[in-house]
């Protein structure tokens, strides 16, 4: 319980709440909360599963255990996507009507996620997206329903602009896949060097799913074999096929050309031993961050699981810290004033603090600058901390 009034400063306390219909939720009734992630049907599953346990635990360490806040259980209720975007956004109306759930938390995959964003203005609810990432989800696609815990691309990308130390020695050919996470990502990387001097000669796009980058490794090469300076390859892919291996083997050292690419989750890791010394930048690792939010998570998780926390285990449990704190200091569960508690509303988390920004409810939060280290006695490559970059030294574009 000490944990709770330490990271909120606000002691638990039983008493009504109202609902967004209105409704008086009484001493002892649970506040349904639906997660919403795609749990069949893609290797992103994963990622699923770990923003699941992030969000279990959050909810556990923001309520000293009880999973209770003030006086109402928290009853979870999962629903699976099957990361299709016409079954995420039945399962959405389901858990906002027949389950009468007071907010959602969803989803994995950005493409999925922004067919369920109309559902939550139509039903007048919160969507708590974790751990989707493309910037448009809280821009054009996003509403006034819709706050977003997870890092965004533009994130990703001024960061990873940031570790590569751009100027106009620096040429960049990039490799993303063809919808809304890569080619996000990759607008907010060039937007990212604005100003640096640095180019982007070429941007190779490619469905999810590739396995075969033959092509456009071999168009990358000839765009920045014959240029003077220094020669990178940005690999921004979330899904399978071992781009970044693939283009190895294609020996880009023969040109002078480098890879780069940001970090990923720890069963990818073990790959990234083929490029000791690497720089990039990452949303989270384990042992970057030192706060007692964090030191309990991994704690707990190596005695639970036996593995370290990944980084979509840390976003779900900001997610579940960001919901504790606003249904604990909201005067009502209204959805009106939750949106007006949650609007600039800062937070602790395994990251350090975020904080929704009222202008288009993205969380503005921390990534970590990293340098790829080789050791023998460790099963994965480690990103060993360059340093934190803290949320003032990007320039976040506003969403909406």
């Amino acid at each position: 319980m000490r944990q709770f009034a330490r990271v909120f400063g606000v002691a638990l306390a039983a008493f009504s709440l109202t609902s967004a219909a209105g409704a008086q939720i009484k001493d002892g009734d649970p506040i349904r909360i639906a997660l919403i992630h795609g749990l069949s049907g893609s290797s992103f599953e994963a990622f699923s599963k770990q923003s699941q346990t992030g969000f279990e635990m959050g909810l556990e360490y923001a309520t000293g255990g009880t999973n209770m806040i003030n006086g109402h259980p928290i009853e979870i209720i999962e629903k699976d996507t099957q990361f299709k975007p016409d079954i995420a956004r039945a399962v959405l109306e389901e858990a906002y009507g027949d389950d009468d759930v007071l907010l959602a938390v969803g989803a994995t995959s950005s493409g999925v996620t922004k067919g369920m964003l109309p559902i939550a203005a139509d039903y007048e609810k919160l969507l708590i997206v974790e751990p989707a990432v493309a910037d448009s989800l809280t821009g054009p696609d996003g509403n006034r329903y819709v706050f977003k815990t997870s890092r965004n691309s533009s994130m990703d990308m001024q960061a990873q602009a940031i570790a590569l130390n751009p100027d106009e020695t620096l040429h960049v050919a990039t490799l993303a896949e063809d919808y809304a996470f890569g080619r996000d990502g990759i607008e907010a990387f060039k937007s990212a060097l604005d100003g640096t001097g640095a180019t982007v000669v070429a941007e190779e796009y490619v469905p999810q799913g590739t396995a075969d980058f033959t092509a456009a490794t071999e168009r990358m090469f000839n765009a920045l074999k014959d240029l003077d300076g220094r020669k990178v390859i940005l690999v921004y892919i979330a899904g399978g096929g071992d781009a970044p291996g693939k283009i190895q083997a294609m020996d880009p050292g023969r040109h002078g050309i480098e890879i780069s690419m940001g970090g990923h989750i720890l069963p990818v890791l073990p790959t990234y031993k083929r490029f000791p010394g690497m720089e990039g930048a990452v949303y989270y690792y384990y042992e970057s961050y030192d706060n007692p939010i964090n030191n309990w998570l991994v704690e707990q998780h190596m005695a639970r699981f036996e593995t370290p926390p990944d980084f979509f285990t840390a976003g779900g449990m900001a997610a579940a810290l960001a919901v504790a704190k606003a249904i604990e200091t909201s005067p009502s569960l209204d959805t009106e004033d939750l949106i007006a508690t949650m609007e600039g509303m800062s937070w602790d988390t395994p990251k350090g603090q975020m904080t929704f920004r009222p202008e288009d409810h993205q969380a503005l939060q921390s990534m970590v600058h990293f340098k790829i280290r080789v050791d023998d006695d460790v099963d994965w490559a480690i990103p060993e901390l360059v340093r934190i970059i803290e949320p003032g030294e990007m320039d976040i574009p506003l969403g909406r």
